[in-house]
């Protein structure tokens, strides 16, 4: 074998090699997905999901650039037979190693689950059902089975005053019954002994305090600094045995939020949550109600008030009295000012 022959071979093999060196290099280490994408991609992978669905979705929303280096290293990690379920967040300019070895892995993203400012129990189910692989079809079905509220030590209405507004990171394969385990285990560390004893105190249950919360919540939305007052007004009333007579749980039983001025023929309107015509609490919240709320009722305000309307200069507080004769006289002002900006109803 001639000198040069030999010179040649190992220029070529060192070519090769320095080619296919850089190659592999390129295939591990060269950002490939969500390339030049501002931002990132939630890959959702069901229980069961194969390889070529994984693909699919990938391909669907198209987050790879170079599919053929994918599959390779897919392969080469032997990632087909590796698929795990789970939601994995891929970042802008990730290279083909990192996704690769992130999905192999199974390291999952938690999702960061928000809820606040929820009225509804069908609008709770939606918020969070979307939000994870169970779906709002079973946890529609979970929230409205007595068998499991009752696990809880709650019913089908007060299932909601255990959803406490905050957020959260849960893994999205959570399946519904450990989801519920852990909200509440969320509403048991704010029940600490203290505030079960200021709720004691009070006469009111934790779910009781949920309730009045949610109506001192709907009244007074906007100036969270009167919800004190407000709680104090309507323990007054629960002390006194008089209808709460909370225009909120009107709206709540009518199913109409929109409604600015209530009528006196909708205060006849036959529902558990007339507050008009029945005394008491209404049978469950009618809001998820916030910290703030709850706190509202467990601290709140030592008054004499019973009577309460919106001030007639709409700052969005409310004029309190002790007597209906002052109470007449504000609620005379403020529909004056109702009628002035002819908002009839």
């Amino acid at each position: 074998m001639s000198r040069n022959f030999k010179v040649g071979l190992f220029v070529t093999v060192a070519i090769l090699a320095t080619t296919f060196s850089f190659y592999f290099w390129q295939i591990f280490k060269t950002p490939n997905l969500q390339v030049d994408k501002q931002a990132s991609f939630a890959l959702l992978i069901p229980e069961g999901a194969s390889y070529e669905s994984v693909l699919d979705t990938l391909n669907k929303h198209d987050v790879i650039n170079d599919h053929i280096s994918f599959r390779f290293l897919a392969k080469f990690l032997k990632y087909p037979e590796k698929v795990k379920a789970g939601r994995y967040v891929i970042k802008p300019n990730s290279s083909n190693y990192e996704v690769v070895k992130k999905l192999a892995s199974g390291s999952q993203d938690a999702v960061k689950l928000t809820f606040n400012n929820i009225r509804l129990k069908e609008d709770l189910i939606k918020r969070i059902g979307s939000r994870f692989e169970f779906g709002e079809a079973n946890f529609r079905k979970a929230l409205n089975d007595p068998a499991v509220c009752n696990k809880y030590g709650l019913d089908t209405l007060t299932i909601v005053s255990m959803f406490l507004p905050n957020t959260y990171e849960i893994y999205w394969t959570t399946g519904t019954e450990k989801f519920l385990d852990r909200m509440h285990s969320e509403y048991k560390k704010y029940w600490t002994d203290e505030r079960i004893a200021k709720a004691k105190e009070i006469g009111l249950t934790p779910e009781q305090v949920s309730i009045l919360a949610s109506i001192v919540e709907e009244e007074q939305a906007r100036k969270v600094d009167e919800r004190p007052r407000v709680a104090g007004l309507y323990l007054n009333r629960l002390k006194a045995q008089m209808p709460l007579q909370a225009d909120p749980t009107i709206k709540f039983a009518l199913q109409d939020f929109g409604i600015k001025r209530i009528l006196n023929g909708q205060l006849l309107i036959k529902s558990p949550y007339n507050t008009y015509i029945n005394t008491g609490l209404p049978p469950g919240p009618i809001r998820v109600a916030d910290l703030k709320s709850l706190d509202a009722v467990l601290n709140y305000d030592k008054h004499d008030y019973i009577y309460m309307c919106a001030k007639a200069d709409l700052s969005g507080y409310h004029a309190f009295a002790t007597n209906y004769a002052d109470h007449l006289k504000n609620a005379r002002l403020y529909q004056a000012e109702l009628n002035r900006l002819q908002i009839l109803k």
